[in-house]
């Protein structure tokens, strides 16, 4: 341990350097809020004392947190590190919008997302949705209506319930295998995987600190294979559990940063997070990898398919990975145009080829308090993030990557990046 003082963390199994007066102020912030709205906070492993101070105190006005959130902005002007300083001004600003419109006050939607994200949100073109749906139809096997073509390939590719526990665990050693010779994990990682039911998400990592996470798979809705591919290796490797243990490590253990020991959401660290988490498998399951662990998994979840099938349901999910966005699309419906929830899901149906219950399951999600802004952090996130990461060339995207997954990074900062001309 350095010469820093150390305090006992949440949970009282580890410890974390104490927080220095700004984080500290962030951090009862954060805790605060969460008082107002229920979940904002979607991780801590900082002080424990902090949380019980919070925890004993009266539940402060979401107006005075706002005002809490700009007079601590205009404290961390002063910050010595640029990195930190911008991370928590942009990390503000999303607190600040939050608890004014806990405390009543109502901004356009557009105005929100932006606010919350340090991005604004981006609709996709009519174009993308066409081009979608004829790259579909091209790589789905037969003839006859588009529909019931997607119905039929779907439905050779859910895994039984009874076989995702066995699946899983095939998986995620897997995950961690792949990614491990390109961002190597800390130390002492650990993660488990779980099967839940009754939630608007399809999975959720939930970080305790210590370097562990517990994951939760949703079967609510039936889960296509290469579906759950991409969702563990969103939720693990070299996604959401990776960049939390690396954070730590980093950003809390080594550097003193307490304020990353608090994951908030609709925040833009969550645009960070969402779009790592969705890209992050580029650098480590190549398209020939990601075939060759698909067959392998055909076999564990007793589905009856091959080489083939494998190429095949890669250039499905090409196809589909083009209209990503479709949620944030189907926000801006419902919350900025103002459309009723059943025109909402017949536009999925139609446009998104959603089938109807998976349009009712993007309507509970973006219609849920936590989640009606959150939608937008994913396709919007990876959009930046590849960018970002393409900047200095293909050989030098994975040290880019491993910068989002260490560093306090903001989506303003990496746009400007991106759009100032590079010597």
């Amino acid at each position: 341990m350095s010469d820093r003082t150390w305090v006992q963390a949440v949970g009282g199994e580890t410890l974390v350097p104490a927080p220095d007066p700004i984080a500290r102020d962030y951090l009862l912030l954060g805790l605060r809020l969460d008082q107002r709205i229920p979940g904002i906070v979607d991780g801590y492993y900082g002080p424990r004392d902090l949380k019980g101070q919070v925890d004993m105190e009266p539940l402060r006005p979401a107006a005075r947190l706002a005002d809490d959130a700009r007079e601590l902005r205009t404290r961390v002007a002063a910050v010595a590190e640029p990195d930190r300083a911008r991370w928590l001004d942009r990390q503000l600003v999303a607190i600040e919008t939050l608890a004014a419109r806990e405390a009543g006050e109502r901004l356009p939607y557009v105005e929100e997302v932006t606010r919350c994200f340090d991005a604004a949100p981006e609709a996709l073109s009519a174009a993308t949705y066409a081009e979608a749906r004829a790259a579909l139809d091209a790589a789905l096997p037969g003839s006859g209506e588009l529909r019931a073509r997607i119905d039929a390939w779907d439905a050779r590719l859910v895994v039984p319930v009874e076989r995702l526990p066995a699946l899983v665990d095939w998986l995620v050693p897997r995950l961690r295998e792949a990614s491990s010779p390109v961002f190597a994990a800390p130390e002492g990682e650990s993660l488990r995987v779980s099967l839940v039911r009754g939630q608007p998400w399809s999975g959720y990592n939930w970080y305790d600190g210590g370097l562990r996470s517990r994951v939760d798979l949703n079967t609510d809705l039936p889960i296509r294979l290469p579906d759950l591919i991409g969702t563990l290796s969103h939720e693990t490797f070299p996604g959401h559990h990776l960049e939390h243990a690396w954070k730590e490590a980093r950003l809390v253990r080594a550097q003193g940063r307490l304020e990353a020991s608090l994951l908030l959401l609709n925040a833009p660290e969550c645009y960070v997070s969402e779009g790592l988490a969705e890209m992050g498998r580029t650098f480590t399951l190549p398209r020939d990898a990601w075939r060759e662990l698909l067959v392998g998994a055909f076999a564990v979840a007793g589905i009856q398919a091959g080489a083939d099938d494998a190429a095949q349901a890669q250039a499905i999910a090409d196809a589909r990975r083009s209209t990503r966005g479709v949620g944030g699309d189907a926000a801006l419906l419902l919350h900025a145009e103002g459309r009723p929830a059943d025109a909402v899901r017949a536009w999925l149906v139609e446009h998104a080829l959603d089938t109807p219950e998976r349009a009712d399951k993007r309507i509970e999600f973006i219609s849920h308090p936590l989640w009606r802004t959150y939608v937008f952090s994913y396709a919007g996130g990876e959009r930046l993030l590849r960018t970002w990461c393409s900047l200095d060339g293909e050989a030098a995207a994975p040290e880019r990557f491993f910068r989002l997954l260490t560093e306090q990074l903001t989506p303003s900062g990496m746009a400007e990046e991106v759009i100032e001309p590079r010597a």
